[in-house]
């Protein structure tokens, strides 16, 4: 594969596809997906479990080798050879990371909030000392919203929360200076009011810092808040069947997945849930009937 530079977006996944053989046969995790994510914008992943998310977000972050496509960043591939690409590669590696769907089982159980966050910045020599690296620690830890970042520096990943472990772990992958964050599902094991407060501190930290988001997510719901300025892709079977700016998507859905994942996204006003069903039996009613709807 040649390593030749290509014009547009940070990321791009080009006609990735992923196969696994398991007894029972070939299973095709991802069929030829493609993608574009640029530099400080958000990209919402959104289907089932099963559809090929995680899987895509482990090729996109280089994780996992897909067994046909490429995958771009900066123009440059990152699957090619060489000792120039193994540069790219490991430069690629330091700008994107990776945030799980779990902290606990991410973090490290036996070391403290200042192990965990001084690690990476030790090891990429961003620190030259331990004073140095507990000041930026703090200031990591004020950025994600755990103040005063003193009362943290000492704790455990069992003293904490679920929504203070994910902050740590978003913290985690700051501390290397990365230009695009992949989320994996990185609010759905938290409370509805805990993923409210996460996904606005993603924002604030889009904007301010100029990361990029590639958020996966099975909720439709959290992909259209954290993505409104931003694009979403569905995708079902290991396909992306739906693609768009987000509010465009949600507001007209195309293709009879990204309506079904829509209808089931639970309203919380009665009233609005019943003229919402109302409208949509019309429209199948009359699509079936071949008159337009009133």
């Amino acid at each position: 594969m040649a390593d030749e530079p290509s014009t547009g977006s940070a990321l791009e996944l080009d006609h990735i596809t992923q196969v696994f053989h398991t007894r029972r046969g070939e299973v095709r995790a991802v069929d030829d997906v493609s993608l574009r994510l640029g530099r400080g914008e958000v990209l919402c992943l959104v289907g089932q479990s099963g559809s090929g998310k995680s899987t895509t977000a482990k090729i996109a972050s280089g994780l996992l080798h897909p067994t046909a496509g490429d995958v771009r960043f900066d123009g440059y591939s990152i699957l090619s050879r060489g000792r120039e690409s193994k540069k790219r590669f490991k430069e690629f590696r330091r700008a994107v990371q990776y945030v799980h769907q779990d902290p606990y089982a991410s973090l490290n159980p036996t070391q403290d909030v200042f192990s965990i966050l001084s690690a990476p910045l030790r090891r990429h020599r961003l620190v030259s000392s331990r004073s140095e690296a507990k000041e930026r620690v703090a200031e990591l830890l004020s950025q994600v919203g755990l103040t005063p970042p003193e009362t943290f520096l000492p704790k455990f990943p069992h003293q904490m929360s679920g929504g203070q472990r994910q902050r740590i772990a978003v913290a985690r992958a700051l501390t290397v200076q990365p230009r695009l964050i992949i989320a994996d599902e990185a609010t759905s094991m938290l409370d509805v009011s805990i993923r409210i407060g996460l996904l606005s501190m993603l924002t604030e930290l889009r904007k301010n810092l100029g990361v990029g988001f590639l958020y996966i997510t099975h909720d439709l719901a959290m992909a259209k808040y954290f993505g409104r300025e931003g694009n979403i892709a569905v995708m079902h079977h290991g396909r992306i069947v739906e693609y768009g700016p987000t509010l465009e998507v949600i507001a007209n859905p195309q293709d009879d997945y990204t309506k079904a994942l829509l209808e089931a996204v639970p309203e919380p006003d009665p009233d609005l849930a019943r003229r919402k069903r109302e409208a949509r039996l019309a429209a199948r009613a009359a699509q079936q009937s071949g008159v337009p709807a009133a």
